[in-house]
């Protein structure tokens, strides 16, 4: 429209919409790869191209186990018919190898009684396996067969209830429905604690039964490449868990502050706040513990991406004393604030070379960055103090 007034040149206006165009293109976000471990803990990966399939039917209780309710249901239900059609065919046979349906030998005395059809022998099927005896229908002992059949239909009803309802005890008391109560905080944070960085986030357990012997334990998952020139698209780093027993275990009374300290042995040894959002990694959390009301073994995961993991921030205290017992409030669980530090590596920190403090203008500008926008941002030397991380703390303002 401007063109056409003759405001502005037909030419330059096709030439800055073409500027323009480049510039959308050039700060276009770049797609991240898919997660490994979702947030509730399930992981993303798909099995393919299995061409043993016949293990799966070696352990026939697991693979019931691991099948979907309506799954689980249905076969538990036409295990049920198949059993009871498949004898009551065998009752049904006896009964007319030895003459009991035709109704001219109604004085002699039949195998069992009352069966007149495979309709009345599909009943006593019934009634024989799942033990109901409503005493119009038995066994005599005009036909030893007929006994046999019997004790193999006892044997064969008890065995199949302990297996479907071993099934379905297991699957309405499988672990992950105790890891639906064991809660991660949304975001991670990395800052200055005790004169060091730490990764940090927090665990919680809602129920008031606890998990025993409860540990917890740290991953970062990446594609790395070794010195061969050999591609490994999932490399899993352990990470040690600040624990001055030098262990994983943890007391999951109330919520915790799960840390690690990040120096020369960790995978964030070399990385800033600025290069975070660049980097290709995962971490994985796994939490792992027995039930206390029925000793089963429960895990809990989850996992925090680059543009989870809050630089120069820290959990706000949930804690607090009321009428001489401890009170946790939920509603804070995964709050965090801003406090001063550093914004250069770890390694940088220890050689001296920290940056200076960042400020709210320039934190501003780094959510941007993790919102998508791949600029470098450099900080301004009239925004910055010079101050390590060891010096006094102070949440900004």
């Amino acid at each position: 429209m401007l063109a056409r007034k003759g405001l502005i040149h037909e030419e330059y206006l096709i030439t800055r919409l073409a500027e323009d165009k480049s510039e959308q293109i050039q700060y276009k976000s770049k797609d991240r790869k898919p997660r490994f471990v979702s947030k509730n803990g399930a992981c993303n990966v798909a099995h393919k191209n299995i061409r043993e399939q016949g293990r799966f039917l070696q352990d026939v209780f697991t693979t019931m186990v691991d099948l979907k309710w309506h799954h689980s249901l249905l076969i538990f239900t036409m295990t049920f018919i198949c059993s009871w059609m498949m004898f009551a065919m065998a009752w049904w046979l006896i009964a007319f190898a030895h003459g009991d349906l035709d109704p001219k030998r109604s004085s002699s005395v039949p195998c069992v009684t009352n069966i007149q059809s495979f309709t009345s022998a599909f009943l006593f099927s019934i009634e024989v396996q799942v033990t109901i005896g409503f005493g119009g229908r038995m066994v005599t002992e005009q036909c030893p067969l007929a006994i046999t059949i019997l004790i193999i239909q006892n044997i064969s009803g008890l065995i199949i209830n302990a297996v479907m309802l071993g099934c379905i005890f297991m699957k309405t008391a499988q672990a992950n429905r105790r890891a639906e109560t064991l809660i991660f905080s949304k975001n991670a944070v990395i800052a200055c604690r005790d004169g060091k960085y730490r990764f940090m986030f927090r665990v919680g357990d809602l129920r008031k039964s606890m998990i025993i012997s409860a540990s917890i334990k740290i991953q970062i998952v990446k594609k790395t490449m070794t010195a061969e020139g050999e591609i490994i698209p999932i490399s899993q780093v352990d990470i040690q868990v600040e624990n001055p027993m030098g262990t994983n275990s943890i007391f999951l009374v109330s919520p915790l502050i799960i840390s690690h300290t990040i120096d020369e042995k960790s995978p964030l040894y070399n990385i800033s706040a600025y290069d975070l959002n660049n980097q290709e990694l995962e971490v994985v959390a796994i939490l792992e513990g027995v039930v206390e009301t029925t000793g089963i073994t429960t895990q809990a995961r989850t996992s925090y991406l680059p543009e989870e993991i809050l630089w120069g921030h820290r959990f706000v205290p949930i804690v607090t004393e009321e009428e001489g017992r401890y009170s946790v409030d939920y509603s804070k669980f995964g709050k965090t604030v801003k406090v001063h530090g550093p914004l250069c590596s770890a390694k940088d920190l220890l050689e001296g070379r920290y940056r200076g403090l960042y400020t709210s203008g320039q934190h501003s500008r780094m959510g941007k960055k993790r919102r998508g926008e791949n600029r470098e941002l450099i900080p301004t030397n009239n925004n910055a103090t010079e101050t390590p991380c060891n010096e006094s703390l102070s949440d900004s303002q």
